[in-house]
């Protein structure tokens, strides 16, 4: 009996914190270099992963972080989400992550398709040129549901 290999990988991204965002990236890039088709769908607050005045300006989330490992109050004063951010942002760059629109580049370059959610873009009110180049399109949850039906596809939501 063969091994049955995974073919595809959808992933659904629906926030777009740092630490969110990279997880995703990170493994639609590695089912990539592993010659896995790929998908990133980016729903509500994930949208902001692709658009071009948000991308840069992603923080960790620091309120209702079990990983944090503070109380919660403590992640709400001014300034902590900030510090945190850079601190995140500081400790990717020395292992020579790249940034939210360079990744997406790379992504985009190796065979990635990047799809933006039809609901959630009317519901934010954002335009295709809000949107990042790199976009392969706006698809309604059907249709990308649509794109899972193959033998070995794996649907991931982060």
């Amino acid at each position: 009996m063969g091994k049955t290999k995974v073919r595809k990988m959808l992933f659904i991204l629906s926030k777009a914190t740092i630490e969110n965002v990279y997880a995703a990236f990170i493994m639609a890039n590695g089912a990539r270099m592993e010659g896995i088709e790929s998908e990133i769908f980016f729903t509500f607050f994930g949208l902001e992963a692709i658009q071009k005045k948000k991308l840069e300006h992603l923080h960790v989330a620091t309120v209702g972080n079990p990983a944090m490992h503070i109380p919660t109050m403590l992640g709400g004063l001014p300034g902590m989400e900030a510090l945190a951010s850079k601190m995140m942002k500081k400790e990717m760059e020395k292992l020579d992550m790249p940034p939210v629109s360079e990744f997406l580049e790379i992504l985009s370059d190796s065979g990635c398709k990047l799809w933006a959610c039809k609901l959630a873009v009317e519901m934010f009110h954002l335009k295709k040129e809000d949107l990042i180049d790199e976009l392969d399109g706006i698809l309604t949850i059907g249709d990308f549901y649509n794109r899972a039906d193959e033998e070995n596809t794996h649907l991931l939501f982060i």
